[in-house]
């Protein structure tokens, strides 16, 4: 399945019998030449708290707490199985998060952003970059230019994500560019993929909030991303804070299929 271009291996391992631990293969079967090809791996697992767990992969086979767009994905399938109904909260090592079907888009009601960082200086290559920084669930920087077409998205991303302001876990990094009150537009380069990404749920949620509280966009906040598809994240603000964050895209199933487990 993918949203928005952020595309992920989806299991219902209600079962419990996924083999997780073996890193080397959950990297083998995201690989894109030679596996199935992935940007996540994500397992429905039974829930004693919520409607159900949802487990996130990286395509290095590190577990990570949790993924926007792949939790939109995650309960679109969920629904479809019959394991969750239109409206369900969803278990995640971030927190729980609850989620909507509303056609083929899906609405998923983020946590709370924190750690917030604004003004922020950071040496790259010998220059000096502004950057925001925010926490959605996973940690993300946030870097506003004039025009992202022109940006290298691959070299200076992983430049920032691996920089030792970081340490040890890394960031993932967004660029924007703010083209209208309600508009920006973003590319993402993903920590765990190492790469740039066609879209980034947590990515797109830390871009808005952070434009917005420096005053730069106001709710509803479209995000124009890499696959040319647009998502939508809506938030009110409370005193200097944004509380009640969602995240609305569409979800799509590309195919299902049977996947034999080989060491």
């Amino acid at each position: 399945m993918h949203g928005a271009g952020n595309d992920f291996i989806l299991v219902d391992d209600r079962q419990m019998k996924f083999p997780i631990a073996d890193k080397g293969w959950l990297a083998r079967i995201a690989a894109r030449r030679t596996g199935i090809g992935c940007e996540g791996i994500i397992l429905i697992q039974p829930s004693k708290k919520e409607t159900f767990r949802m487990r996130f992969f990286n395509p290095d086979g590190t577990e990570v707490s949790m993924c926007g767009n792949g939790a939109r994905c995650v309960a679109k399938l969920a629904s479809e199985l019959g394991v969750a109904p239109k409206i369900m909260t969803i278990e995640t090592v971030a927190g729980p998060l609850k989620a909507e079907i509303l056609g083929e888009d899906v609405r998923l009601e983020m946590m709370p952003p924190k750690n917030w960082k604004f003004d922020c200086v950071l040496k790259v290559a010998g220059k000096q970059l502004d950057y925001s920084f925010v926490v959605t669930g996973v940690p993300h920087v946030v870097v506003e230019m004039e025009n992202i077409d022109d940006c290298d998205v691959q070299a200076l991303g992983s430049r920032i994500r691996h920089h030792a302001d970081f340490a040890p876990s890394g960031t993932n990094v967004n660029f924007i560019t703010v083209l209208g009150p309600q508009l920006i537009k973003i590319r993402t380069y993903e920590r765990g993929v190492e790469a740039e990404t066609m879209a980034c749920g947590t990515g797109v949620v830390a871009s808005a909030v952070t434009a917005a509280r420096r005053g730069r966009v106001t709710p509803p906040v479209k995000v124009l991303v890499a696959s040319r598809d647009v998502l939508t994240v809506d938030f009110r603000f409370v005193r200097e804070n944004v509380d009640n964050v969602t995240l609305l895209g569409p979800v799509v199933q590309v195919y299902e299929g049977a996947l034999e487990y080989s060491r």
